[in-house]
């Protein structure tokens, strides 16, 4: 029997059992070192995921990148790796519990064998799962690029879908061998959305194009501007030196890289034609391979650019119209009184098919549920149209008119009215003090203004048309207001019979004479405006205005004011700004405006303070005293023109109170100090010319304590101009919030701001974030000037830099963080810009793109 067993149990055989029992043993005596050492691999595990991620996460932050899916896959093995490893650990405790003998046996044996054989398994799957990273090479891939970027945009507009669809066949039929296609239509039709809408089909519709390219061109045409928007599309802003070349390289550029590409090039808001071989698109691609669409508002247009197919966008018809109408305002508040609908129904066709007007004035009226409100709209519509020309408006100028209209009760009223124009879209904030009306809106409005007239003969609209001379007298019967602005008229030699009239603009015209009875038969009119024009006088006729509140000559010619003008007795609003030339007033007769509010008289009589006589000239006491006594004057821009008339003007609390813009010239004796100016609650607009600015500077500590809590606080833009003396401006830094800055031919200013006077006042300044709102830094010919700023700045309102002349300037108060933007721009000289010393290289480069060459 034993001679059996031992041929069965040879020495051998014993040992490999021996061994096998032993390793299976060592997974209960071996637990802890095992769990311990399964959490040091898996710790080499995380750590190798995290070093993945990090390169993962840089590539992708690079535009068209994406981690390939072999590391998709690998990291979600790893994630599930760590939802194992955690679930294990977990009962970590508990399996050492049941470990006896000092850790070499187990209360249950079984149990203990199969945890112990699992932990051994799972470091093993760690560490392979670890090497497995190794085998990872392409950590990220390119993204194919869409043909298009998608546009934000509304739904096709109501009664425009045969349109885009006809656009698209032009597009994608071969068979329709169009190259070059032009919407054209008037302002406010849609033709921007159809264009988006044409743009976005090639994100969802099959068809053959490599790339699609949108640039918005504008009424101001930039060619450098149209091919960095192409460069941009396909890829040539990735080299940085492209930006430096010029027109003709980038256009060779441009050229090369769409002569290798089925493209389609859209050109929003076309105004005249471009060359477009200048701008670089290669026209022999045209027709079968790549395709241009633009839109424009002149069908001359279409045919200077040689547009193969020209596609009308007419307005809407009456039922399109109301259907977008309803759309728009919603059943709701059509349904919430019962005359809602026929006033929604007027509206929709005062409107006359424009889409911009239907959906802006739709959607302005959706929240209003009162008649009242309905019937508001469309005098505010109608009222506000021909106030607006092509350019920004104050918004207190603008509700001065309204005012004096009786349209607005006050400025409380009016800042309302402003806020749901606003708010409805129909004005545009250019900032806090400005609007601006759309030139699609203005047009709408204008248009419809005119075609209402025909009906209700209520408006007389001739706005930038090009006229000569006045509509004809039977024109102007039964009218209440009137705009005849921008054009070129000449003379007013007629006598037009209009008693209703409530607005009468002739601003911006070449008019030199008006004859005497012109205003005799519209004695109810409370607006005029004859800024912009040629007169060097009024006519004495002008006293017929009894009505009138709103009178406003600045830009003129005109030499001294008629005694006439003091019938104008219930005068609100007087505007001589910039009439240069006016140097006689007649005794009294500012102070007999006993209604008067507001007086601008910013530059009058700039040209004629050398006159013998001139009653702007010298101190220009007596007229200071005048405007003391109106006690309703609240407003009041001003000019000084020596130093008497400085001083004078210090002495009168209440001017300094009211000033909002005041202008200060060769005051050469050393009296002018920053605290003088500092407390003018309502300053905005600081203009100082020829003086001496030396002893323009902070006194005590106290002083300067007051002016950090309490000065310049209304302060938005300060002009310094040929004040030779001066060797640093640093009072600036006082104001918080200055908006511009412009320096001329200060030919001894080396420093904007002074840090040596900074520290000086350090203690009791703290930490000062001056030009913090800072949008225009304008610097012209100032030959010493060689510090903005020693150091950088934060600026996160800065829009541009101009620099001209100044030759020692080498450096600006920027970093690579200055500002929020990079789209700024600084204009300067070739050879300055070239010049110019940058903190460091991330400075440069973040400003590189900014630059624009002096004209």
């Amino acid at each position: 029997m034993g001679n059996i067993i031992s041929s069965f149990l040879s020495s051998e055989s014993i040992g490999s059992a021996l061994s096998i029992v032993a390793g299976e043993a060592g997974n209960i005596w071996g637990l802890q070192g095992n769990l311990d050492a399964l959490q040091t691999e898996f710790d080499k595990l995380i750590q190798a995921k995290d070093d993945l991620l990090n390169e993962v996460n840089l590539a992708e932050q690079q535009p068209r990148t994406r981690r390939t899916y072999q590391v998709k896959g690998w990291l979600q093995r790893v994630q599930l790796m760590g939802t194992k490893v955690t679930t294990l650990q977990a009962t970590r405790a508990q399996e050492i519990d049941r470990l006896c003998l000092g850790g070499f046996c187990s209360k249950d044996l079984i149990s203990s064998y199969r945890f112990g054989r699992r932990v051994v398994e799972l470091k093993q799957e760690v560490i392979d799962l670890k090497n497995e990273r190794g085998d990872i090479v392409d950590i990220y891939e390119l993204v194919p690029e869409d043909p298009a970027v998608e546009l934000p945009v509304e739904r096709t507009v109501v009664g425009q879908e045969s349109i885009l669809d006809q656009v698209w066949r032009c597009i994608t039929e071969k068979e329709n061998n169009v190259g070059i296609i032009g919407l054209y239509g008037r302002g406010g039709v849609g033709k921007t959305t159809l264009l988006k809408q044409v743009n976005n089909h090639f994100r969802c519709r099959q068809h053959n194009f490599d790339v699609v390219i949108w640039v918005v061109v504008s009424r101001e045409l930039k060619l450098q501007q149209i091919q960095h928007d192409i460069g941009e599309r396909i890829g040539l802003l990735s080299d940085k030196e492209w930006q430096s070349k010029s027109v003709k390289q980038k256009a060779l550029d441009i050229s090369n890289n769409l002569s290798q590409k089925k493209f389609v090039l859209l050109l929003d808001d076309i105004w005249q034609p471009i060359d477009l071989t200048e701008v670089g698109v290669p026209l022999q691609s045209l027709n079968v391979e790549s395709k241009i669409v633009f839109t424009t508002r002149s069908l001359d247009v279409c045919g200077q650019m040689r547009a193969d197919r020209g596609i009308e966008v007419s307005t809407l018809t009456h039922g399109q119209a109301w259907k977008l109408f309803q759309e728009e305002v919603g059943t709701s508040v059509l349904g919430s009184h019962p005359d809602i609908p026929k006033l929604a129904e007027t509206l929709a066709k005062e409107c006359r098919g424009l889409p911009l007007a239907l959906k802006t004035i739709g959607r302005a009226m959706a929240s209003r549920r009162n008649r009242e409100q309905w019937q508001h709209a469309i005098n505010v519509l109608r009222t506000s149209a021909s106030k607006f020309p092509d350019f920004r408006i104050p918004k207190r100028e603008l509700i001065n008119y309204w005012i004096s209209e009786g349209f607005s009760d006050g400025f409380g009223d009016g800042y309302t009215i402003v806020g749901d124009l606003v708010s409805a879209c129909l004005l545009e904030e250019e900032d806090d003090n400005y609007l601006k009306m759309h030139d699609v809106i203005r047009d709408m409005a204008l248009w419809i203004a005119c075609k209402i007239r025909k009906k209700e003969e209520n408006f007389l609209v001739r706005a930038g048309v090009g006229i000569t001379k006045a509509p004809k007298i039977e024109e102007w019967e039964g009218v209440k207001r009137v705009s005849l602005t921008d054009n070129k008229i000449e003379s007013l030699s007629e006598i037009p019979n209009c008693p209703h009239l409530q607005t009468l603009f002739l601003d911006r015209n070449c008019i030199m004479e008006i004859t005497d009875g012109f205003f005799e038969l519209m004695r109810s009119v409370p607006v005029l405006s004859l800024s912009r024009n040629s007169l060097t006088e009024l006519p004495s006729g002008i006293s017929s205005l009894v009505s009138l509140q709103h009178l406003d000559v600045s830009y003129t010619d005109i030499r001294g004011l008629p005694h006439e003008l003091k019938a104008l007795l219930n005068l609100r609003y007087l505007n001589l700004e910039r009439t240069y030339h006016l140097s006689r007033f007649p005794p009294e007769l500012i102070s007999s405006f006993s209604k008067l509010e507001v007086l601008r008289m910013l530059e009058s009589g700039a040209d004629s303070t050398a006159e013998q006589g001139s009653d702007l000239s010298e101190d220009a006491e007596p007229l200071m005293k005048e405007l003391l006594c109106l006690k309703l004057l609240n407003l009041i821009s001003f000019s000084l023109y020596s130093s008497r008339g400085v001083r004078n003007f210090l002495k009168f609390p209440k001017l300094l109170r009211i000033t909002q813009a005041l202008s200060i010239s060769d005051c050469e004796i050393p009296l002018l100090n920053a605290s003088h100016l500092a407390y003018m609650e309502h300053l905005k607009d600081l203009f100082i010319d020829n003086s001496n600015l030396e002893e323009l500077k902070m006194g005590c500590s106290a002083e300067v304590q007051k002016v950090l809590q309490c000065g310049f606080r209304s302060l938005h833009l300060a002009t310094i101009a040929f004040c030779s003396r001066v060797k640093d401006l640093t009072w600036l830094a006082f104001a918080p919030n200055l908006k511009i800055i412009v320096i001329m031919h200060c030919d001894d200013l080396e420093e904007i701001i002074s840090v040596e006077k900074l520290n000086e006042l350090s203690d009791i300044m703290g930490e000062l974030n001056f030009f913090a709102k800072i949008e225009l830094l304008d610097l012209y010919h100032a030959e010493s000037l060689k510090s903005i700023y020693q150091g950088a700045l934060p600026l996160p309102q800065l829009k541009e830099i101009r620099v001209t002349q100044c030759p020692k300037l080498k450096t600006l108060p920027l970093n690579s963080s200055s500002t929020k933007q990079r789209n700024i721009v600084i204009r300067g000289g070739k050879d300055w810009w070239e010049e110019l010393q940058w903190e460091d290289q991330a400075t440069q480069n973040a400003f590189s793109t900014s630059f624009v060459p002096s004209r």
